[in-house]
């Protein structure tokens, strides 16, 4: 029986008992849990196999909500918040001390976002606490943005996914955080680098560190599927190197002209939101037909393609 249900009030239920349910966003699909239940938030972790010093972002109905969940909001912070809440991105700031050291992998500072999906808001305005969300996938593997990707996860391990249809932007947020007030981008997200400036001017990007990580989404490896995957420049010449191996190919938005090739573009259209909206979707499909090796073409370094290029090299061994 699937676990698949629009149902909110069950969801609120569920999040209400401590249990976990899979909450659909505008970016991808979270594993959602009271961030004020101990026995839920181990549950994340312990679903996810995510490990512990990795900390969690807290979803939130409001701004009027985040008032509970920090204590300090530079200028630069809340110019973002007008310009892009609800929406995706994600602001680190110095949290309240009621915020458990748990979400927080035990620093200062909590990851905190409104998400821009009707469902979820609905679910947040419905219970009287915020939801910690990691994308609802097994630790390191290709993150949902169907609610069946979900279900193929965690069908024995959670009692609901809240149906809210594929997930429009189809990366993570865009994770800032502050130094000295100035904002810092710890993770590229679905939010472009060009559109964050026009707000706040040059910013710096550190967007990786194994250890200690400052925010969600900073290690180099993750997002990645089961099956061997490269990213280049030329696929065609990458081809040739693998022509005795079943191959699958995500391009961006012109065809390699291969019949023996099992073969994704992600936008005919030339369009980089149109691709970021399709990648997860297109690995997940190479992911299950059992190939040898994905090759993935590298894309334009500018906008969303930065992003996209950012998950694509965190998804390959190469």
């Amino acid at each position: 029986m699937s676990i698949i249900s629009k149902d909110i009030q069950k969801a609120a239920q569920l999040l209400t008992d401590e249990k976990l349910v899979a909450i659909p966003t505008e970016t991808v699909y979270g594993l959602a849990g009271n961030i004020f239940s101990e026995k839920a938030i181990k549950s994340i972790f312990s679903t996810k196999k995510r490990p512990f010093f990795n900390p969690l972002i807290v979803h939130i109905p409001s701004k009027e909500a985040l008032k509970d969940i920090v204590v300090d909001i530079p200028e630069k912070a809340k110019l973002l918040a007008d310009a892009f809440w609800p929406g995706s991105m994600t602001l680190v700031l110095k949290k309240n001390k009621n915020i458990p050291d748990l979400i927080t992998a035990g620093k200062d500072t909590v990851a905190v976002r409104i998400p821009n999906h009707p469902v979820t808001l609905e679910l947040l305005n419905s219970i009287d606490f915020p939801l910690a969300a990691p994308s609802a996938n097994p630790f390191g593997s290709i993150s949902p943005t169907k609610p069946e990707h979900v279900e193929s996860y965690f069908s024995n391990e959670i009692s609901q996914v809240l149906d809210g249809g594929s997930c429009a932007n189809g990366i993570e947020s865009t994770i800032i955080g502050f130094n000295n007030n100035e904002p810092i981008i710890y993770r590229l997200g679905a939010l472009a680098l060009e559109e964050i400036e026009a707000v706040v001017g040059k910013i710096t990007i550190l967007n990786k560190k194994e250890v200690k990580p400052d925010a969600p989404g900073m290690l180099a490896r993750h997002y990645a599927p089961k099956t061997t995957t490269y990213l280049v420049d030329d696929v065609a010449s990458e081809i040739q190197k693998h022509n005795d191996k079943k191959i699958g190919v995500l391009v961006f938005n012109s065809s390699v002209n291969n019949n023996e090739i099992t073969e994704i573009i992600l936008s005919k259209n030339n369009s980089m939101q149109e691709a970021a909206t399709n990648l997860y979707n297109a690995m997940h499909t190479l992911d299950s037909q059992n190939l040898d090796i994905i090759i993935a073409e590298r894309f334009p370094n500018n906008g969303l393609g930065k992003s996209i290029n950012d998950r694509l090299q965190r998804a390959t061994f190469k």
